[in-house]
């Protein structure tokens, strides 16, 4: 078995991305840490962490990382139930729970159910972006405790919820409009007119031309991760894109951006996957984000 401090130390490695910022964050040396490292890699008996710039952790390494996780939550909420037991806090784990987010879920709404969470708790939240239809691959090789996703199927291990429906609006400034679309939103002219994509696995735009064209297509596209960049760019009439309604009504409403088609919205339906572990804070942060989202999201 492995003692927390050999669970912390590969943990911080790997947040740290570091031998050297994982001993300034432990309060250790880096040979310290260095020489923990080795102990658990011979006590498991295979490599956990790939040395590099940053250092990054095998299989075995993340599986390990989670159970340091959960530990230092366990840890954590022992030392709120019994104050008796907090003794050297320099050395007990910070309870950190690792989710794995779209950019636009954090631009619209999940802050506020941050802000919930973390008006009530000590623990950390190492939030991670992705596409909605990739955030469930990060529960499923074991680096996040839960997930904002479009998956509504449990990934093993986990329970889903649906969170509501995030409503997308495709919008363009009216000059842009009016120099891509003179004669209307069509296949044709959507086969040329410079679209956004937040990152190579966004698809929204995609999707909103296969409802309408009934067509698959490669889209022009300017590529910006980044949720106010996408907003700022099309008021700049740069080009067109998916933007969540919640972002654009003021825009749209002063007539800054308007719909390519009105009243042809897209709604990505989002579920909350959680671990199926017995921690009272993973049920406090989901009942703030479920609160949250029922509160934003479209039922």
């Amino acid at each position: 078995m492995l003692d927390t401090a050999l669970l912390a130390t590969v943990a911080a490695v790997v947040r740290e991305g570091s031998f050297e910022r994982a001993a300034r964050a432990l309060h250790l040396t880096p040979s310290a840490v260095s020489q923990r490292i080795r102990l658990a890699e011979e006590r498991v008996g295979t490599v956990l962490v790939v040395r590099g710039q940053p250092c990054t952790p095998t299989e075995a390494g993340v599986h390990l990382c989670r159970h340091a996780d959960t530990v230092a939550l366990l840890e954590s909420e022992l030392h709120r139930t019994m104050p008796a037991l907090r003794h050297d806090m320099v050395t007990t784990p910070v309870a950190t729970i690792r989710i794995a987010i779209n950019a636009d879920s954090m631009a619209t709404w999940f802050v506020h159910a941050m802000q919930a969470f973390c008006s009530d708790s000590a623990t950390l939240l190492d939030v991670t972006l992705d596409d909605q239809d990739k955030t469930s691959e990060w529960l499923r090789r074991g680096q996040v405790l839960a997930a904002v996703t479009s998956l509504a199927k449990a990934v093993q291990g986990c329970r889903s919820r649906k969170l509501g429906t995030l409503r997308y609006c495709a919008t363009a400034s009216p000059a842009f409009m009016q120099r891509w679309f003179p004669t209307g939103v069509s296949a044709d002219t959507l086969a040329h007119a410079p679209s956004l994509v937040f990152d190579r696995n966004d698809r929204l735009q995609e999707q909103w031309v296969r409802r309408l064209t009934r067509k698959d297509m490669v889209l022009p596209a300017h590529r910006l991760p980044s949720s106010q960049a996408f907003i700022d760019v099309a008021l700049a009439g740069i080009g067109w894109g998916m933007n969540p309604l919640a972002l654009v009504q003021e825009h749209l409403a002063t007539g800054r951006l308007v719909e390519l088609l009105p009243d042809r919205p897209l709604d990505i339906p989002l579920y909350w996957q959680v671990a199926k572990l017995p921690l009272p804070e993973l049920a406090r942060l989901s009942q703030c984000v479920q609160g949250t989202a029922g509160k934003v999201l479209v039922g």
